[in-house]
Order: structure tokens, then sequence, then C-alpha cells
């Protein structure tokens, strides 16, 4: 869309509830979070990180979630093959929000152009997940090779004190979180 309101085109449909987006430093593509849908259970479906390297991909919604489990209600109207599958699929119910490409120079090498996720945390699972920073390792091609934790601790049992809500890279290069729960900004940084 144009600065003026004007103009407005559709670029990615089947998404659900997108929060956090970036693009990727080196080759410029979107690249975002999505909240997967309740009322499945504990385990399904997950949430995703999603690659939109063109306009005009469908991600799903609400026929398929996660890339294979196919909506109750809905997905015997398309299968799932047709849709783009996540890059990489989350916890389920983890409510990944803000997402960043990790761009500075304070940290190792290996962390460079990589993904920063803030996992603000369940809330209709029996037992919480989330609660958490994750990092998602890409190759040289932009394919996830992996998912983990990266900083944690905000959930003690089932009792959480802190919700991380988005990440930003300061111009130091550390890693700053926002928690919305106990109304706090956190800098990650590193003393090699």
């Amino acid at each position: 869309m144009n600065a003026d309101g004007s103009g407005s085109e559709v670029f990615a449909r089947g998404v659900r509830n997108t929060v956090g987006f970036d693009w990727h430093p080196q080759t410029g593509e979107l690249w975002f979070t999505d909240n997967g849908r309740d009322l499945l259970g504990d385990d399904s479906p997950p949430c995703e990180l999603n690659r939109a390297p063109r306009p005009g991909l469908h991600f799903g919604f609400p026929f398929c979630h996660g890339g294979s489990v196919a909506d109750p209600e809905f997905g015997s109207r398309r299968s799932c093959a047709e849709f783009t599958p996540p890059a990489q699929s989350l916890g389920p119910h983890v409510a990944p929000l803000g997402m960043r490409f990790y761009t500075g120079t304070q940290f190792p090498a290996a962390y460079r152009h990589q993904v920063f996720i803030a996992e603000h945390g369940s809330w209709n699972r029996s037992q919480k997940i989330g609660y958490r920073i994750t990092l998602v390792r890409l190759d040289a091609a932009g394919k996830a090779l992996s998912y983990e934790p990266f900083a944690q601790g905000w959930l003690r049992g089932e009792r959480a004190w802190g919700r991380p809500a988005d990440v930003l890279v300061a111009p130091d290069g550390s890693l700053l979180v926002s928690d919305d729960d106990a109304g706090a900004i956190y800098r990650i940084r590193y003393r090699g």
C-alpha cells in the first residue's frame, strides 16, 4: 500500500494470526510468524514460521494448519498439499509474536542471519509451553535446520512471571526482548 493508504494489494493469503515479520537481510524475502488454530488439542496444530519469497502464496488457513493438519470444519474442502508449508513448525500454542533476523555483530558469527522468535506462551494447554525466546537456524539457502530454545526461564512449572512479546537487534548487536506481562525490556548481550 502507498503511504496515503491507496493502492493496497494482497501479498499472501491463508494467514491466521501473524504478528512478527522481518525481511531476510540478504534475499529481501518476507518471513513471518503465525499463531496456530486453537481448540484442536494440546499438541496440535503447531504454530508456524513462514517464508514468502514472492507474492500470491497461500499458507492454508482456514483449511489447513501447520502444513499438514486438516481443519475439522473446513479441511475437507481443500488438501493441505495445495498450500505453502511452514518454513519451520514451532511448538503447539507457543504463540509466536515478534521475530527478527540477527543482523548484529556482537554475537558469534554462527548467529548472523538466524531467526530469533519471541514466544508469548500458551493459554489453552493443560501444561503451559512457550514463554521464551527461540532460535531457528537456517542454512545458506534459507532452509530451516533447527528450532531450539535460546533464552528461557519466564515459565516456572505452570506459573509464568513474564511473557516475551518482541525482539529487536540493538545498534550495538545486543538483543532486546520486550515482556508485556512484567512490563520490562531485557537486554541480552554476548561477552566472548
